[in-house]
């Protein structure tokens, strides 16, 4: 752009002239700036309400609607020493005795000392004297206590390995522990999983490796050579029936049953619904539903300041920090105001906490009969308020009650359980909303105010650059005149000469 120098020949600052004009041009522009910045605040709104909406329902779907939620429970056994009993999968209460009469054990053998100069850190050819690519096979009994049909196979490079990268291969590759002593020179091995596969030995190896490190082929093989034992079977008496399992751990209806010591006496246990635990769950249900339901009836109620407008950068270098966080407060405010989407989710989410569930428990089908009912301060905006002894009472009586309260699935709205009716309201809410104000990573084509943006946008460009020919022609117009004012001086400078 060619410098533009005004005011020589008339005296007048035509560059604060311009600019006010221009000022007075650009009003249709700022109010065009001015109602993008509303929109674009308006589509932020949306979104952070549609954040909290999908965290509330991913923590229903994670909390209140999983029945593992009302599973946990506390276990009492009157020996501890000798077992522990965790509930995994039990809907209800259980009780029983054991006598641990033997523990499972898992099968080993311990090869011959080697050559006592060999260093397990060299390489296997040169402590071994192997060459070429070398495999060895394993195989060891699974965790039911069956042996597998086909062995491992560990393929290994004698000119790059040494004795401790092997061991690393085959434990980490295979269902054996090996251990190499460098004191005694002895290699040991160990089955991971307990148990006796009764004819079949539990360990069985293959390959040239094992030969050379006095490695029996199978355990069976190493105890009658005193280098070894066969893996063996815990045995104990359940509720009166002896019976045994290949690991000390396992699972009876659902229960996990850990044997710990083989004291051959009774020890009794019993279960109770962990109340504590349960109601955590629902009291972190009713505290994010109201935090909810606070933001959102704060955004449809917000009052609207349609005297506060946007400010424009101009508007904004002649205030301080303190006044334009004030003003745009204000301007921003009502931005979700009387939102008719926002509002029918809110009624909708109303009516899916109150309606009973149909074809649950009878005295438990409403979230007033487990002591949640709606706080009668109309302030709170229908929040809900929980009467925790009447909650624990429920939980205490009937855990799966309240899992169906508020998860029974069913074909129809009243068949299903509270919470998966809400969940089906905040995923429509949710898409409702996203049709208006997009996700973050949505294109504006994709959601009406996105293109209410990108319409205002080309409104904008357009008159901007209207705007630089409309300056343009100022200066053009000033830029005339000031050589004509200069044309009258020169003739009048000339006339004067002329008469004097």
């Amino acid at each position: 752009m060619a410098m533009r120098v005004g005011g020589l020949a008339s005296g007048m600052d035509t560059d604060q002239i311009i600019s006010d004009l221009m000022k007075a041009e650009r009003i249709p522009l700022d109010k065009l700036n001015q109602k993008k910045q509303y929109l674009e605040w308006q589509r932020d709104d949306y979104r952070d309400v549609n954040s909290l909406m999908l965290n509330f329902s991913n923590l229903i779907f994670d909390g209140v609607m999983k029945q593992s939620t009302y599973i946990q429970k506390t276990v009492n056994v009157s020996n501890p020493n000798d077992i522990s009993v965790k509930n995994l999968a039990s809907t209800s209460d259980f009780n029983g005795t054991i006598k641990v009469e033997k523990l499972a054990t898992s099968a080993t053998m311990f090869g011959r000392a080697v050559d006592g100069s060999f260093d397990p850190k060299k390489k296997l050819s040169d402590s071994l004297g192997l060459s070429g690519e070398q495999t060895i096979r394993v195989k060891t009994i699974n965790k039911d206590g069956t042996m597998p049909d086909k062995f491992t196979e560990v393929t290994f490079d004698p000119t790059a390995d040494t004795m401790e990268s092997l061991l690393s291969k085959i434990n980490s590759k295979t269902g054996v522990t090996m251990f190499f002593d460098e004191k005694t020179k002895q290699m040991s091995v160990m089955s991971k999983n307990s148990g006796n596969s009764g004819t079949e030995a539990e360990i069985q190896l293959e390959g040239e490796f094992f030969s050379q490190m006095g490695i029996d082929s199978t355990n069976i093989a190493a105890a009658n050579a005193g280098r070894g034992s066969r893996g063996e079977n815990a045995i104990f008496t359940y509720n009166g029936m002896q019976t045994e399992r290949s690991s000390n751990t396992f699972v009876i209806n659902g229960v996990e049953i850990t044997l710990k010591n083989a004291s051959n006496t009774n020890v009794t246990f019993s279960s109770a619904p962990d109340v504590d635990k349960i109601m955590e769950s629902i009291v972190k249900f009713v505290d994010e539903y109201n935090k909810l339901i606070e933001k959102v009836n704060g955004e449809v109620n917000e009052k609207k300041f349609r005297d506060y407008q946007p400010l424009t950068a101009e508007q904004k270098k002649d205030m301080s920090e303190d006044e334009i966080k004030l003003w745009e407060e204000k301007a921003r405010s009502g931005t979700l105001r009387n939102d008719s989407v926002l509002s029918s989710g809110l009624n909708k989410m109303r009516t899916d906490l109150y309606t009973s569930v149909s074809g649950g428990t009878k005295d438990t089908n409403q979230l007033s009969q487990i002591g949640i009912t709606t706080s009668s301060n109309y302030l709170d905006r229908g929040k809900l308020i929980i009467n925790e002894s009447k909650l624990k009472e429920a939980i205490s009586k009937d855990p799966n009650a309240i899992y169906e309260l508020f998860a029974k699935n069913g074909s129809t709205s009243v068949e299903q359980g509270i919470a998966r009716r809400m969940r089906d309201t905040l995923k429509s809410t949710m898409e409702s909303v996203e049709k208006k104000a997009g996700k973050t990573s949505a294109v504006n084509d994709t959601f009406s105010i996105g293109k209410l943006l990108k319409n205002m946008d080309s409104q904008i460009s357009r008159f901007e650059d209207r705007m630089k020919q409309v300056e343009s022609r100022y200066w053009s117009q000033f830029t005339a005149m000031e050589k004509a004012v200069q044309r009258a001086n020169s003739q009048s400078a000339y006339l004067m000469q002329q008469f004097s």
